[in-house]
């Protein structure tokens, strides 16, 4: 982890404006710290600022670590694809063909939902499991059998629907539920797959779910949310993060040295270039909007790719421009979403137009 992040460290190049960007962020969303990032020219552009727990001294740098959030999901969907070019999968493989072995209630409304349906929130599924599953299965990363838990998540929301087959309901637990049939199917954990097909080949050696860093300790950024007295810092465990069963949705972390890393290759993919990773005709499936989402991405109209990741304790936007031939994203360790969502968008927009 060390000679990763100092890698990522190396990366860095002294920039002005980046460095105002990150300034002009942290200014404006009021939050402890801030990062932006852009690759552009196959040049790498790193700006921080602020500290990475409210009250203390410790600086953000270049090299932290930044909870991804729903960032996550564009990462499963890149799993599914590869798993489905291995053939592993099919795209049209339902939850009512791989789950119905289980004890599970399905019901018959999302039992027909496939990989895509679940992917782009259109399966018919509840947004979440309800609070007292996700109490059953708080905890961290060491102390949970995340493979396990996503078992007891599906059986939480698989017993009803929470809208209409086709319509579009944002819904972490379409992730979790894809990331399930996909343990089925392979009789691996969707976080050994993710290692092994993401993050390896793709260089992403900070990656790691679950809030960053260790407790009592200020070696990287902590996520803050509001309370009575401002924004609070909350220590790495189980307050600190969704369940760990909520992988596949939310909790991937790293440095944005590798989230460049993840997007450029996307960015790659959508121009049509050769990766040697995934065919066009899986990127195009990946990033084909049906509304304005395709499979973990969202799609604006001059065809960049966008999300934003929170799990209401950090902000990560990340974005990825085909036609401008650049990949950025801009951040902060703050979870107040009405105050910081517009910095950050700001933060984005100085990249661009920075070019």
């Amino acid at each position: 982890m060390l000679s990763a992040i100092l890698g990522a460290l190396a990366l860095v190049t002294a920039t002005p404006d980046a460095g105002g960007i990150a300034e002009d962020l942290l200014e404006a969303s009021g939050s402890p710290g801030a990062v932006v990032a852009l690759r552009a020219g196959g040049e790498d552009t790193f700006g921080v600022a602020g500290v990475r727990i409210r009250n203390e001294a410790a600086p953000i740098e270049a090299g932290d670590l930044w909870h991804m959030g729903s960032n996550t999901k564009a990462m499963t969907a890149t799993l599914v694809a590869r798993l489905a070019e291995r053939g592993t999968l099919r795209w049209d493989m339902t939850v009512g063909e791989v789950l119905g072995s289980l004890d599970l209630e399905i019901h018959p409304d999302l039992a027909h939902a496939d990989f895509i349906a679940l992917l782009s929130h259109r399966s018919g599924m509840a947004a979440n499991a309800g609070p007292l599953t996700a109490i059953r299965l708080a905890g961290s990363d060491e102390d949970r059998d995340a493979a396990a838990d996503r078992i007891v998540y599906a059986r939480a929301v698989l017993a009803e629907p929470g809208g209409e087959a086709g319509a579009f309901l944002y819904s972490n637990a379409g992730y979790v539920v894809a990331a399930l049939m996909v343990e089925q199917l392979t009789g691996e954990s969707y976080e050994a797959l993710m290692q092994r097909e993401v993050f390896d080949p793709l260089g992403m050696e900070t990656a790691g779910w679950g809030p960053p860093g260790n407790r009592g300790e200020a070696d990287q950024p902590r996520g803050h949310r509001a309370g009575l007295f401002g924004l609070s810092a909350v220590e790495p465990g189980a307050a600190a993060d969704n369940p760990p069963a909520m992988n596949p949705a939310g909790r991937a972390h790293m440095a944005m040295a590798d989230l460049l890393d993840f997007l450029d290759l996307h960015r790659r993919g959508a121009a049509g270039e050769e990766t040697g990773y995934l065919s066009a005709e899986s990127f195009a499936r990946l990033h084909a909007p049906n509304g304005n989402y395709a499979l973990g991405w969202g799609v604006r109209e001059d065809g960049s790719l966008v999300h934003s990741g929170s799990n209401t304790m950090w902000l990560v936007t990340m974005r990825v421009d085909p036609q401008g031939g650049t990949v950025s994203a801009a951040g902060v360790n703050d979870g107040r979403i009405g105050a910081v969502s517009g910095p950050v968008n700001a933060a984005l927009q100085a990249l661009a137009s920075s070019r």
